[in-house]
């Protein structure tokens, strides 16, 4: 359909996968092993806003790190239950929408107030322990954290924190929320910029290959993520030109 979907009904498709064997608990609650591993985003001692260790950034590749907003700083909740951790790095990018209306508030205080309102709505109305998406990106192309401890592990680049944002996909796939409906109108430029960074980084972080970005569809007899969809090829060759 071509307009906004109820709030309370977004994402409701997307299925927290059970996996066995690749999993580990990580701090809330679980083992210290896993915690000197993956974690909650403000576990590692002190993290900046972007998630990098005080002092200087982790030593990476070609693509500069984007800001990337984490838990703490836009004021998350903590999760229900303990999150998992795939100790297997993932093997792709799945592209969404929220579906939420096209706000016109392109701020960074809006962007952290979307994210604690996916967040509400996935906790309160889903059922699920957390927010299910890995990460945010907002109509003004500002970058949150989704699902705690996907930036510290998106980091490291070794692990992933399993989601619950594409039915077959939760354990294998980084998911990112883009803020809006694109059924039938295109993103504004700042989101499609940031979308292109962001998974520009973190294929290189993970060793994705930019022809691995997919859309939510690719999976699920969904709309999501609209017209972004379509632009696929566009992203793939923006992520691959990055990445040289």
């Amino acid at each position: 359909m071509s307009v906004p979907v109820s709030r309370r009904s977004v994402l409701r498709g997307a299925v927290l996968l059970g996996t066995a064997g690749a999993l580990a608990p990580t701090p809330f609650g679980g083992s210290a092993a896993s915690a000197a591993a993956v974690g909650h985003s403000t576990v590692a001692p002190a993290l900046t806003t972007g998630g990098t260790p005080a002092g200087g950034r982790l030593a990476l590749g070609r693509v500069d790190q984007p800001v990337i907003a984490n838990c703490a700083t836009w004021g998350a909740r903590p999760p229900s239950s303990p999150v998992s951790v795939v100790a297997s790095r993932p093997n792709k990018i799945i592209v969404h929408h929220t579906a939420f209306p096209n706000s016109t508030d392109y701020s960074l205080a809006h962007a952290y107030a979307n994210s604690r309102e996916i967040q509400d709505l996935h906790m309160d109305g889903n059922g699920w322990l957390d927010s299910g998406q890995h990460f945010t990106n907002s109509r003004g192309g500002h970058l949150t954290e989704g699902r705690h401890g996907s930036l510290y592990a998106l980091l490291h680049g070794q692990t992933m924190v399993q989601g619950a944002h594409c039915v077959g996909q939760n354990s294998q796939a980084i998911g990112i929320e883009n803020d809006g409906i694109y059924v039938d109108v295109q993103p504004p430029q700042a989101l499609w910029d940031s979308l292109v960074v962001f998974c520009a980084f973190t294929c290189q972080q993970y060793a994705i290959p930019a022809s691995q970005i997919y859309g939510h569809k690719d999976f699920a007899s969904t709309q999501c993520p609209g017209l972004l969809h379509d632009r696929l090829p566009e992203l793939r060759s923006a992520v691959a030109a990055r990445l040289g």
